[in-house]
């Protein structure tokens, strides 16, 4: 039997479990609201001029189109935020550069970001089964590149790769060779062979033959070998040693109208034979 004071005091209870609930609806929604404002304040934060690039540092770049791809990327995130970066924007400002594989994107502070370029730049050509094919730095082929190569310089292997990597430790060490070069000067380069007398011999189109000697202090070799050959006291030589880069050696020279041809402009003189040259 249910007494009446036990009606009474469920009846006085109901009353108090409403607003128990209404507040907690309330403070959801004051949760709601409260996640709402901070998420509008972080779109228009992450989009304001408090955190806008203002400089940009493009990294990784070595092909024909250095300072184009460099201007594109920066002109492109000039117009971004810091903490707003767009990577298909990027992508697209430099998607006509096939040689570019991706891009990454690292901030600094609230104003500095940087761009690493991953790129494979063609380097050379070898001929396989009667094809030409193109070579970046690292010898793997690049079939699908739309890039123009007719002037690119012809690395000789004596057998087809079995994947898409030149292994032949003579070929890479040529086309190891041809990517230290300064880019503009492949077009004027016939091309690139490995020796056991001269190690890497590279013959310019309308130059000399350059002895690298071993694949080991590239840049400097390069930087050599353009010295000699702006030389006019070089002028004439069938070939130009520079194995020992602080020590490279003409065997005759360039004369002016090849150093013409190559692109390369006459400076100071030097001693016949032996030559050398500081940078």
């Amino acid at each position: 039997m249910i007494t009446g004071s036990w009606v009474r005091e469920r009846r006085d209870a109901m009353p108090r479990l409403l607003p128990r609930r209404l507040r907690s609806l309330h403070t959801l929604v004051l949760v709601l609201v409260l996640a709402l404002i901070l998420w509008v304040g972080w779109l228009w934060y992450r989009s304001s001029s408090f955190v806008k690039v203002e400089h940009v540092t493009v990294a990784g770049l070595s092909g024909p189109d250095v300072s184009q791809i460099r201007d594109a990327l920066t002109s492109s995130a000039m117009g971004m935020t810091t903490l707003d970066m767009n990577i298909a924007e990027l992508e697209s400002a430099v998607q006509r550069y096939a040689y570019v594989q991706s891009l990454t994107v690292t901030r600094h502070g609230g104003h500095d970001i940087s761009i690493d370029v991953t790129e494979r730049v063609p380097i050379a050509l070898v001929d396989i089964g009667g094809n030409q094919q193109v070579v970046d730095a690292d010898g793997r082929l690049l079939p699908g590149t739309t890039i123009s190569h007719g002037a690119l310089p012809l690395v000789p292997i004596s057998s087809p790769p079995a994947g898409m990597t030149i292994t032949e430790a003579g070929a890479r060490a040529a086309i190891a060779v041809l990517a230290a070069a300064p880019y503009a000067l492949l077009a004027h380069i016939e091309n690139a062979t490995s020796t056991s007398a001269h190690g890497v011999i590279v013959q310019l189109r309308s130059g000399p033959q350059l002895y690298f000697g071993l694949s080991s202090l590239l840049h400097q070799k390069w930087q050599a070998a353009v010295a000699v050959l702006q030389n006019h006291d070089s002028a004439g030589a069938t070939y130009i040693d520079v194995s020992d880069p602080q020590r490279p050696a003409a065997g005759a020279g360039v004369s002016a109208r090849e150093a013409a041809a190559l692109g390369l402009a006459a400076t100071t003189t030097t001693t016949a034979g032996t030559t050398s040259h500081t940078h």
